[in-house]
């Protein structure tokens, strides 16, 4: 075995006092790209697919909750069903984020994504506000923790020279769901083929269809090499990651059995909230600083535009809701273009520019966009065209935000740090989001609508200085080098 335990006599794989010596992390950075990690994308990126699938579901059939004969929703009601969705998806993350942390990282994605599956199933049988808003939640609950859960799983198992393309490629998945949804939605609206009340019921099902399909392609995977050593189960974390090395060395891939440098860590079973808090708010105070901003104002960005979606185009544009879905796949399609040919250029170019650079983007073309639609001067096609030019920038920016946040932080309290993160920026951008733009559209204005457009821009802008100003060059380095262990030992 490649590593070096020294522990007390009560517990020798687990206490305090353990200490490993290990080449671990070496040995994943050092890893040729083979099927072992297109699997592992395919497994765990579907999280922001399934996001994607959910997010739209709910934007799109919005027409259709309104004229539901059993929910009557209104346009503030809508808003308040994504913000119940977002609040959910605080709770799960920070709650599912600690016991990720504490639990692993494999034993959470499974029970995120069983909190996913039921409760959207459930969705499906709502009969009125208040249980369509509690099942929504819910669902929420089960994405955000999945959220903590997968993002730090891919950033320890991905070697670090594709780290940022890999993560930015995953989280841009989010549209290949909302491509899903879109289709979906057109069929399942259509009067002529479903009922429009059995419809939208139907819809919410095929994410249910979609999870369980998932839950099963996961169950070969590892737990994370990384969060094995820190937890002093040494030997585990070497058979996972020879097994690793055995694989693709089956598939022809040239693996030199050279040693490698060593970190040692004195492990722990767990870390204390408070360390946390210390960790966050004075050793990494700046960190803290650029991975909020980036989180926030993407957030805000995203989820008041995107929840919106639907109804700007049938309120402004006069589009029938069963429409609504073709107006969604242009879009769809900018966002996931960005981050797969942008993708590259932040581990080239590096992380400072490219972020702030896609961040200032989306802020402008937003401002620009939207004196455009104040001034009437856009028809929905040219409208749905300009926002998705806009989030071809915004889709690799709001990626970027989650590959900050989970790489710029000790590997202990990654799964925590994101959830942190991820909490914060959606409770002041995503909740706030779509509530203000709903009771905007309520209004009629396009002024006032133009105004909740400003307040985006302005974010992301500010979010670019940011960055620009203390962001961490973390391209291509080993997650230990970026951040190091708050149990590493000199």
């Amino acid at each position: 075995m490649r590593d070096t335990e020294i522990a007390s006599p009560a517990r020798p794989d687990a206490t305090p006092e353990t200490i490993v010596e290990t080449d671990i992390p070496a040995r994943l950075d050092r890893l040729p790209w083979g099927r072992f990690h297109t699997l592992v994308v395919a497994a765990l990126g579907i999280t922001w697919i399934l996001d994607g699938l959910e997010v739209t579901l709910a934007g799109t059939v919005a027409g259709a909750l309104k004229a539901s004969p059993v929910l009557h929703f209104s346009n503030a009601d809508v808003g308040l069903a994504g913000s119940a969705y977002l609040v959910g998806a605080v709770f799960g993350a920070l709650f599912f984020g600690w016991l990720t942390d504490r639990l692993g990282r494999k034993k959470l994605f499974f029970v995120t994504l069983s909190v996913y599956l039921l409760a959207t199933a459930a969705t499906a049988f709502s009969w009125d506000l208040p249980s369509f808003l509690v099942f929504r939640f819910i669902t929420g609950a089960g994405i955000g923790g999945e959220y903590a859960a997968i993002n730090s799983t891919i950033q320890e198992l991905v070697p670090a020279r594709v780290r940022g393309w890999v993560d930015l490629v995953i989280n841009g998945s989010f549209w290949i769901g909302a491509a899903i949804g879109a289709l979906a939605a057109i069929v399942l609206l259509d009067p002529a083929v479903i009922l429009p009340e059995h419809g939208w019921r139907v819809a919410f099902l095929i994410g249910a269809a979609l999870a369980l399909i998932v839950f099963f392609m996961r169950l070969w995977l590892p737990e994370s090499p990384r969060w094995f050593m820190t937890h002093g189960r040494a030997k585990e974390a070497d058979e996972v990651v020879a097994g690793i090395e055995v694989r693709l060395r089956a598939e022809g891939h040239a693996i030199p059995d050279t040693p490698l440098s060593k970190v040692r860590l004195r492990t722990r079973r767990h870390t204390p909230l408070a360390d946390v808090a210390h960790t966050l708010l004075h050793v990494h105070r700046t960190r803290t600083l650029v991975a909020l901003a980036l989180m926030a104002a993407q957030a805000f960005f995203y989820n008041a535009i995107f929840f919106t979606y639907a109804l700007v185009l049938t309120t402004f544009y006069g589009v029938p809701s069963q429409h609504v879905g073709w107006y969604i796949l242009p879009f769809a399609a900018g966002n996931v273009l960005g981050p797969l040919l942008l993708g590259r250029l932040f581990d080239t170019i590096g992380r400072r520019p490219m972020i702030a650079f896609t961040y200032l983007m989306s802020g402008l073309l937003l401002a620009l966009t939207g004196w455009l639609f104040a001034n009437e001067m856009l028809s929905a096609r040219e409208q749905t065209l300009a926002w998705s030019v806009i989030f071809f920038f915004a889709s690799a920016a709001a990626s970027s935000a989650y590959l900050t946040a989970s790489e710029t932080f000790p590997l202990e309290i990654r799964a925590l740090a994101i959830a942190v993160f991820y909490a914060v920026g959606t409770g002041v951008g995503g909740v706030i989001g779509p509530l203000l733009f709903g009771a905007l559209i309520d209004t009629g204005s396009r002024a006032s609508l133009f105004g909740g457009y400003l307040l985006g821009a302005a974010l992301m802008v500010i979010a670019a200085a940011v960055m620009w100003r203390w962001g961490v060059a973390a391209e291509r380095k080993p997650l230990e080098e970026v951040a190091r262990p708050l149990a590493f030992m000199e």
